[in-house]
């Protein structure tokens, strides 16, 4: 039987958000969050510590080398809005904005499913590195406005990804990327079943 290898994974930068620490209710207690991106036009400068101009609140959580930046396929955002709606959040259809996940990059054609721990998404100018899922907290859910967005995101596996910056440079939206791949042993939506899933049952 002759070998077919798999073809390249590539997807698409749809926009860039950034977002400033500001106060956030949850739970009924005051806290501070960079949770909600807006986005930024233009060619973004990314270091090694994420995109310029943009801050994280808790550092323990977010940030850092290992969770410079964090991305989100676009394709979700329509789901998350229905589930708003189903859970009373929300009156309204409009889409939800990228950015309002908390994502800084909004990708097209770029999956949980299909990636996995250690890939790199080549930019060309920048290269980021797949470094973890993201794990939802009680600040997803104050944002989400209902109480089971944490497990939604768990259960559904629309989590989005964090990324370690391993070339620095510049980024701008319509930008094409192509998945280099790693050891790929682990999933992006196998990783979060096995830390999160405990933690919301």
């Amino acid at each position: 039987m002759p070998f077919h290898a798999q073809p390249a994974l590539s997807g698409q930068l749809i926009s860039i958000q950034t977002g400033q620490v500001r106060p956030l209710m949850v739970g009924g207690r005051k806290a501070v969050s960079a949770i909600g991106k807006t986005a930024v036009a233009g060619p973004i400068e990314v270091g090694v510590l994420g995109l310029a101009g943009d801050e994280q609140a808790d550092l323990s959580v977010h940030g850092g080398l290992s969770k410079a930046v964090y991305a989100l396929p676009s394709e979700h955002l329509p789901w998350w809005q229905a589930q708003r709606q189903l859970h009373g959040a929300t009156m309204f259809d409009e889409p939800l904005a990228p950015g309002y996940l908390g994502e800084n990059l909004s990708l097209q054609g770029l999956l949980e499913q299909d990636l996995f721990i250690g890939d790199r998404l080549d930019f060309g100018d920048v290269v980021l590195r797949v470094t973890q899922a993201r794990e939802p907290c009680g600040k997803f859910n104050a944002v989400m406005a209902y109480a089971l967005a944490a497990k939604d995101m768990v259960q559904s596996g629309r989590c989005g990804f964090y990324l370690a910056v391993e070339k620095t440079g510049f980024l701008q939206a319509g930008a094409r990327c192509h998945v280099l791949p790693g050891a790929r042993s682990t999933r992006v939506t196998e990783a979060l079943q096995h830390k999160a899933w405990k933690h919301l049952r």
